[in-house]
This record gives structure tokens, sequence and C-alpha cells, in this order.
């Protein structure tokens, strides 16, 4: 999917349309609350960053023992890209998400909270190549394509694309959808080079037995959060996060960690803390320097 037109408007819709909903969320939340409950449970939607059935894959088993031991129903709504959680979000579809978009001042302000995070390396945002690409140097990109997974990827979009602005070189965007489409756009030869997450390109290429140069890589940033909609009783966001958090420490549990870190290619330590928030003020710093079109 290629995105030809100007990305400055469209960031600013975004920017408007999160402060409409900020100022309407309180409204809403009863509303909101009596549809989740009448569905039969909260729903939880993650970041897609592999294939819909990887995440699937990796996600229901982690919410059934979730669910189990907190006693709060979570049901599973997977978005076909980044950008369509995001909406989830601003339209208030979702009740927790895992997901790294929504640390700009203008979401923030939406009022969503984190619980928790899961326990992995720090992600770095890198433009990466094939091993065998004649790229060696990033001005060599210069009004060539890059993929990305989705414009509301932070790490994989936003990250490595303020950077090339910041060099003042010119690539053509177009999106994968998630990051292992993107994945498959740089490996069939569609795009000289991919914007992507430290984290996911390792996993891709144990996963596919591929092999990739990076050509530059960010700061580091944590991996993305569990966080909880305002609207939901601080009890229940409790009971969530305390099972979130004792997953690793209950045999069951672990061994279903495992299984399902072991399909997307994480490490078996891949498990759930808990957090304030407090970890991802990097990612807050960003968006005080970020080019006004990526905020």
């Amino acid at each position: 999917m290629t995105d030809d037109g100007p990305i400055s408007g469209r960031h600013d819709a975004w920017r408007r349309r999160d402060i409409l909903l900020a100022g309407s969320a309180c409204a809403l939340a009863g509303t909101a609350r009596a549809q989740s409950v009448a569905e039969g449970g909260y729903r939880f939607s993650p970041v897609p960053q592999q294939a819909i059935p990887l995440v699937a894959g990796y996600w229901n088993p982690i919410l059934a023992w979730v669910a189990a031991r907190s006693g709060v129903k979570l049901q599973l709504k997977i978005s076909r890209t980044s950008a369509e959680t995001t909406k989830y979000v601003l339209d208030q579809d979702v009740e927790f998400v895992f997901t790294n978009h929504l640390f700009s001042p203008e979401r923030e302000a939406l009022g969503w909270k984190v619980f928790g995070r899961r326990l992995t390396p720090a992600v770095h945002g890198q433009l990466i190549v094939p091993a065998d690409s004649a790229v060696t140097d990033l001005a060599q990109l210069e009004g060539r394509e890059v993929v990305f997974p989705g414009q509301e990827a932070f790490v994989a979009y936003k990250v490595p694309l303020a950077h090339l602005l910041s060099r003042k070189i010119n690539v053509k965007s177009v999106f994968g959808g998630n990051m292992d489409g993107a994945f498959a756009q740089l490996y069939s030869g569609k795009a000289a080079a991919c914007g992507c997450n430290s984290q996911l390109a390792e996993a891709y290429a144990r996963r596919e037995n591929r092999k990739y140069r990076a050509l530059w890589t960010s700061e580091p940033f944590h991996d993305l959060a569990l966080m909880a909609a305002s609207k939901v009783p601080e009890r229940e966001v409790k009971a969530v996060a305390a099972a979130f958090a004792e997953m690793h420490k209950d045999p069951k549990g672990l061994e279903t960690l495992t299984q399902v870190s072991q399909l997307v290619g994480l490490t078996h330590e891949a498990h759930f803390l808990a957090s304030d928030g407090r970890e991802y003020d990097a990612y807050r710093r960003f968006y005080q320097t970020a080019p006004a079109a990526l905020r």
C-alpha cells in the first residue's frame, strides 16, 4: 500500500480528533462501559506486530489465563493495522490495549494509564536492508521507496522517519500494514530499505531464516505498554495488572508464556511486569522535538 499524499494534513486531523475525544470521554464513559459488559467482557487490542494468525496465537492463551486468574473477562480484538488499533482507542471501542501510540501530549489527555509492560530488551528504531543489498549508507535512499509497517508505528515509522528528515533525506514511504508485511516487501525487493523495530527484526530473521544489515539504529525505547482506559473501574484494572505480573510465577502461566513466545520469536524470559508508565519518558521526549508532521 503506497501513500503519495502529504502526511502533515492527516496528522493535524488526528490531533484535532484526539483533543475533541478527550473532552467527550467522560460523557461517553457510562455508555461504553454498559456496552462492554453487555457484550460479555472488556475488549483488549494489541498493536498487530506480526501477521494476524500469529497475533491471535500469542494473545488468546495469555488473555485466557489472565481472565481466569483475575476474574475479569477479556476479549481479543485484533486489527489489521496499527492505525486501526489506534482508531479503536479514539473511537472508544476497546478498554485495554498493548501499544506505544498514546504518549503524545494530545493522546495522554485521553486518560489511558500504563499498568504493565513486557520484560524484553530495549527496542530500537532501525533502518535495515537485506544482507546482500548494495545500499550501504542512508544517503543512498534518497528518492527511493522505504517500507514501514504503518503511520502509527512509533518505533518502526516515526523514529526512523524523523531521523531521515533530520538528515534531509527524502524517501517515498510505503506501508506493509504490519511489521511482517513490511519485511515481506523488503525481502521481495519492492523497497530499498525498511523502517523497523529491532526486536521484531531479530524475531522475523530467526523465524524466517533471513539476514539483514542495519544502516541506522536509534536510542533505546521500552517495549509496548499494557494500558487501561480511564472508564475501567480501578479494582478491575488492579486485578488484571496483578494477573499479568504473576503469570510467569505460576507453572501453568509460565508454560503458556513459553509456548506463545516461541511462536512469535521471543525468548522464554518475555513475561510481564507492573509499571506506572515512567519507563516511557523517552517516548514523551521524542514528541518534544519531533517534526510537526509526526507528532
